[in-house]
């Protein structure tokens, strides 16, 4: 019997990559096998010129189809050059080699996912041409006064676990129609890779609903929160000791860092990231115990056991977990090895 094998690649779209997907049918000899690889018209996705069009897709991530079943696959895979070098839009290879460097010290992370539901373009729950109340009551919230959009929650959440991804929890978000989605803790190729799937399918399992999700920071201006990836992280040393905390939250100040990280933490961040709705103005860097106006968050049990994981705050929805995870891992990993923190 033959089988269904969803190829899912980032694209070259710019300043925000977007996600494609073609079906492979393969027979019964690729079943347990190591996927193929693939190809694809680069100039149709931002990739490459009409005259040397051609992009490879290698399969880096294989799991379960939720929405077609049986033996389905979804299929992530980074994509390459003809030459089989990775492509300039491939940001997992990079991370990859970082990754490998620091892999002593046991990176962890886990992301937590915001997005928002339109439909006839208002945010689900926005009386057209009008406002709803103001944000309070939507956080965690219950009720159809309230909630919009959790029937769309509850089947990708369902599609994210029968896929086997690291989907650690939902909630509602402060803006009606915005939900936020936790993968990981995983390791940073995994929540990276993971993520990205999880992303397909909630832009999937919203398509038999008649939604879109969209992962903008802003995507209501005025006094609204923004959606963010708020990325928690930690190593073997700060899940032991928060002497490792602090220096891991000290190598995010120093020098350049700040804006090394802000500028590629996701298109729009200055729209987001203002200093108003728990986020820190996204040209200054602080930290701070229990702070959700801080840069980077300190959770409070962490002080009080002495060891535990950071939060970064400032990454938008829309980043590209390749690149974040790859600028904490570098930055945090080499000051806690210069410290001798390992």
């Amino acid at each position: 019997m033959s089988f269904k094998a969803e190829y899912i690649w980032i694209d070259g779209t710019e300043p925000t990559a977007k996600l494609r997907s073609k079906t492979k049918i393969l027979g019964d000899d690729a079943k347990g096998a190591e996927l193929p690889i693939w190809g694809f018209d680069g100039s149709s996705t931002n990739q490459a010129k009409g005259h040397a069009s051609d992009c490879v897709l290698k399969p880096v991530f294989v799991c379960p189809d939720p929405i077609r079943g049986g033996d389905d696959v979804l299929v992530l895979c980074e994509v390459l050059n003809t030459d089989m070098t990775p492509h300039e839009s491939n940001t997992r290879a990079a991370l990859a080699e970082v990754a490998e460097k620091f892999a002593a010290q046991e990176p962890v992370f886990g992301i937590e996912q915001e997005y928002t539901f339109f439909k006839d373009a208002y945010p689900l729950g926005f009386p057209k041409g009008g406002f709803p109340a103001p944000q309070g009551g939507y956080y965690c919230g219950v009720g159809s006064d309230e909630i919009f959009g959790r029937d769309v929650v509850e089947a990708h959440l369902e599609n994210c676990l029968k896929a086997g991804l690291g989907i650690s929890g939902i909630n509602a978000e402060v803006m009606p129609g915005q939900w936020e989605f936790q993968v990981g803790p995983l390791s940073p190729l995994e929540v990276s890779d993971q993520l990205w799937v999880a992303r397909w399918l909630l832009y999937r399992t919203a398509e038999d609903f008649g939604v879109a999700a969209t992962l903008d920071p802003k995507p209501v201006k005025g006094d609204w929160n923004g959606a963010g990836a708020h990325t928690n992280f930690s190593t073997k040393a700060m899940r032991e000791s928060y002497d490792a905390i602090i220096t891991a939250c000290e190598s995010l100040g120093e020098g350049s860092k700040p804006l090394d990280h802000v500028k590629n933490y996701g298109a729009g961040i200055d729209d987001r990231l203002t200093g108003l709705h728990e986020t820190a103005p996204w040209n200054e860097y602080s930290y701070g115990v229990s702070d959700r106006g801080a840069s980077v968050r300190i959770p409070w049990q962490v002080e009080k056991d002495g060891k535990g994981y950071i939060e970064d705050r400032r990454p938008n929805a829309n980043v590209d977990p390749y690149v974040v995870t790859r600028l904490l891992v570098d930055t945090c990993c080499t000051a806690l090895e210069k410290a001798g923190q390992v």
